[in-house]
């Protein structure tokens, strides 16, 4: 019976596509209809990131 978990390469971290790798975290307040509009897009921290750059 195979590994239900994968292969040990599937364990590894995912690559960034990036230069920098994404270490750091922010935290900021926004209002209810602010936060229903960004959870309506496809991927809200790509859209949050690209917004700040």
């Amino acid at each position: 019976m195979p590994n239900p978990r994968g292969t040990p390469e599937n364990l590894e971290p995912g690559k960034r596509k990036g230069d920098e790798p994404l270490t750091e975290q922010v935290n900021w307040r926004v209002t209810k209809t602010m936060k229903e509009e960004l959870s309506t897009k496809d991927h809200p921290p790509d859209f949050c990131r690209q917004a700040i750059q």
